[in-house]
């Protein structure tokens, strides 16, 4: 759950009780396991370290401090606690994740500034739309599409605008309550694809990012073993789940739950005159397109995909030092594209530019999001530097017995309702590190465990505060809470089942998983020195 932003106010709203209990709280606990538990003894740096882990916990789970400012702890703690030097620890905050994420959101506020994004949209929703069941169909795919590639935040505000616009046609023509089975689907479809959709791809959401640093952190062997979350190979496990739950949305909002009556027909004129008013596609609009196609394409095929048996190479193997290629590259390269090719026109929102971005776009980038980006893997170094993994690792030795389904539906069930009250990317930082370790202690595959639980943290659908869009389109005024809730509850058990299947069907196929043998790369560093 990533919480909307709030705008500012001149009265500034006073913290909630929970917010002042996580700081105190969250404080006492620092000094309590700093000063007076000893976890282990012949190593104190496991103690001091779940301390700070404890206290970065209280504070994400209870919006104590501002989220990116609790990821800034590490810089004081770690030195402090003999955890880190500020020097080691600062690099953690600078990655090749970070900068696939920065260059991503550039090209995706490209889209937004010259209006890319909203005539994809209606133009999904013009091939589509037509009955209200595939009106619907028609929304969520274009927002599902919107969000594998730009911010799900600003995909459901956008979504939403268009959507009102629809809604406000079919209440003229049928009145509100005759018109609200197609405007409460319409709106909760908008909220479930826009998280669902960011699934497909690494630069989707902030748990799929999360996941591939602290991976690439955990076990560094492994890229040199052909094992890698390229984005490639993620999209060949991300877009069939994502397709497969968009689906199961679709049918529970059309099919069960907001069944619209025959006589329900939606005219298309609202659609028609969206898209009339943004006229013909221009000169800057059409690069873009072209930057965005030419950038999904090389992030798609820069390593090989193998399937099976079948293999389709990668481009990079073409250039004499492609293996210092990665997907960050890639990102600021086409992102830098846009910064040197002129613009004749106005923006979309009226602004005149020079260029297809200028410096003003670094105003609208999320450094929140970075510095939480941040904070997550400082935690994660932290871990296997202090031996907390290994320590936490060992007491969970006993799974070892478990069948990988039931750990995988486990994982997988834990994340989704854990995330439906916390951040999505603040949980995902804090329990893959812990999975990484218990991966190793029980000697299964940590793919297994880690690929469920950062995609199950993108499947909240219950409450409105568990991801922006549910809170967007709550705040629409046209959904009451148990709407969203009834429907919620059931798509999260329905994905609980689909994500775990899917992946237990296709994750072995796509990186070489096997149930019955522990990678060589996954094994701790003490055990592959010896």
């Amino acid at each position: 759950m990533e919480k909307p932003p709030v705008a500012a106010s001149p009265n500034r709203e006073r913290d909630t009780l929970s917010q002042r209990l996580g700081l105190i709280f969250g404080i006492a606990g620092f000094l309590v396991i700093w000063l007076f538990i000893n976890l282990d003894p012949e190593n104190p740096s496991v103690s001091r370290m779940a301390a700070i882990a404890f206290l970065m916990a209280v504070w994400w789970i209870t919006d104590a401090l501002p989220l990116a400012a609790t990821a800034l702890v590490p810089i004081i703690t770690f030195p402090i606690l003999g955890i880190m030097s500020g020097k080691e620890i600062a690099k953690e905050y600078t990655n090749s994740i970070i900068f696939l994420f920065i260059g991503g959101f550039l090209i995706a506020l490209a889209m937004e500034r010259w209006g890319l994004h909203r005539r994809i949209a209606l133009r999904i929703i013009s091939l589509v739309g037509g009955t209200p069941a595939r009106l619907v169909l028609g929304f969520m795919l274009a927002t599902a599409f919107l969000s594998m590639w730009i911010s799900n935040t600003a995909t459901a505000i956008m979504m939403l605008a268009i959507a009102l616009a629809v809604i406000r046609t079919t209440e003229n023509d049928f009145g509100e309550n005759g018109s609200r089975t197609i405007a409460v689907s319409l709106l909760l479809g908008i909220a479930y694809s826009a998280s669902i959709g960011g699934m497909a791809t690494l630069v989707g959401t902030p748990p799929n990012l999360a996941l591939s640093r602290i991976f690439e952190q955990s076990f560094p062997a492994a890229e040199s073993a052909g094992v890698s979350l390229s984005f490639g190979r993620w999209m060949l496990l991300g877009l069939p789940l994502s397709v497969a739950m968009l689906t199961c949305a679709w049918l529970l909002l059309t099919k069960v739950f907001f069944r619209a009556p025959r006589s329900l027909q939606i005219p298309e004129e609202a659609i028609t005159k969206e898209r009339e008013n943004l006229g013909p596609m221009r000169r800057e609009e059409s690069i873009v397109l072209g930057v965005f196609a030419a950038t999904a394409l090389l992030w798609v095929f820069r390593t090989p995909l193998s399937i099976g048996n079948f293999t389709i190479p990668g481009w990079r193997d073409l250039l004499p030092f492609g293996d210092y290629l990665d997907d960050g590259t890639v990102a600021i390269a086409m992102s830098l594209l846009l910064f040197l090719i002129p613009a004749k026109h106005a923006a979309a929102e009226g602004k005149s530019a020079k260029r297809l971005l200028d410096a003003t776009v670094f105003r609208d980038l999320p450094w929140h999001i970075v510095l939480l980006f941040g904070g997550g893997f400082a935690l994660a170094k932290g871990f296997q530097s202090s031996g907390l993994s290994t320590w936490v690792g060992s007491g969970f030795a006993g799974l070892g017995e478990t069948p990988v389904p039931v750990l995988v539906l486990a994982i997988a069930g834990l994340m989704t309702f854990l995330t439906e009250l916390t951040s999505n990317t603040a949980t995902t930082e804090m329990v893959l590190p812990l999975l990484a370790s218990i991966a190793q202690a029980i000697q299964v595959n940590p793919l297994y465990l880690m690929i469920p639980a950062a995609l199950s943290a993108s499947c909240a659908f219950m409450m409105p505060v568990a991801t922006p869009p549910n809170a967007i389109v709550f705040g629409s005024g046209k959904i009451r809470i148990i709407e969203m809730v009834k429907v919620g509850i059931v798509l999260n058990l329905v994905g609980l089942i689909v994500l775990s299947g899917l992946f237990l069907i296709i994750g072995p196929l796509v990186f070489g998983l096997d149930a019955g043998m522990f990678p060589d790369w996954a094994a701790p560093a003490d055990h592959i020195s010896e």
